[in-house]
């Protein structure tokens, strides 16, 4: 028989160990950070670690550094036919780089959180690195977060606003009353504009991608420097972004069976 199931406090653990060990790729963490970030003790969160290993999940590099393990390779591999889009997107990830020449991404939706998935650098020799393959905002922050919500249902933007602290989190200007704004202006031109809101100077762009219900599944962005992002630049780059979201959301339901 197996054994009995020791709670969902387990599970939620254990989730947020992958995840936190998921953030430091590829680098690898040592398990006093994931201790202090996951907020577990540190023999708690070796011994949590140690299982994952011996079942695959995780690695341990021999240099204190734990990696994400095989068995989550082989796992992601048989789910990518139904959430992986990144083959369908790169190709606009490239142009939206070479036509702009800023930092172009892909991310996708978890949960109340974006996490970017493809990253391709533009002409541009200035360049920001708030945004990176494998990090991780919750959704209203960075420019593709806003630019899911915006497009969510009401009750689910009311109730994610309603128990999100954002604000405590990420200072006043991410207050429900703000994000709100910046969720209407959104709607009304169709692209989400974050205007140096993570790190001063750094500015961000993006655009909603639908899956195959009409949901905001995924989104295409652009960050760079705030003089190239100047109102009167906004609109073409606005274009671009809308230009080639709705060429990957063609694209994604024409591979749909």
């Amino acid at each position: 028989m197996p054994a009995p199931v020791q709670g969902a406090q387990v599970v939620s653990r254990v989730s947020h160990v992958l995840r936190i060990v998921g953030e430091h790729a590829p680098q690898g963490v040592s398990t006093a950070m994931v201790a202090t970030e996951a907020g577990l003790t540190r023999p708690t969160a070796h011994r949590l670690l140690s299982s994952l290993a011996a079942e695959g999940f995780v690695d341990h590099d021999g240099r204190g550094r734990w990696l994400l393990g095989p068995e989550l390779y082989l796992l992601g591999t048989l789910a990518a036919d139904r959430y992986d889009i990144t083959e369908l997107a790169r190709e606009s990830v490239r142009v939206l780089a070479r036509e702009t020449g800023e930092s172009a991404f892909l991310s996708v939706r978890r949960g109340y959180e974006t996490v970017c998935l493809l990253r391709e650098e533009g002409s541009f020799p200035v360049r920001s690195f708030v945004l990176y393959e494998g990090v991780r905002f919750p959704l209203g922050v960075a420019s593709a977060g806003i630019a899911i919500l915006a497009f969510a249902p009401e009750d689910e933007i009311d109730g994610y606003l309603e128990g999100s602290p954002l604000e405590a989190r990420w200072g006043p200007q991410h207050s429900s009353d703000a994000i709100r704004e910046r969720l209407a202006v959104t709607r009304e031109t169709g692209y989400s504009v974050n205007p140096g809101l993570i790190l001063e100077g750094s500015w961000g762009m993006g655009a909603a991608i639908f899956d195959d219900t009409g949901a905001p599944a995924w989104a295409l962005s652009l960050t760079g420097i705030e003089s190239r992002f100047r109102p009167e630049r906004q609109p073409e780059l606005g274009r671009l972004l809308l230009e080639q979201a709705h060429l990957v959301t063609q694209r994604l339901r024409s591979a749909r069976p």
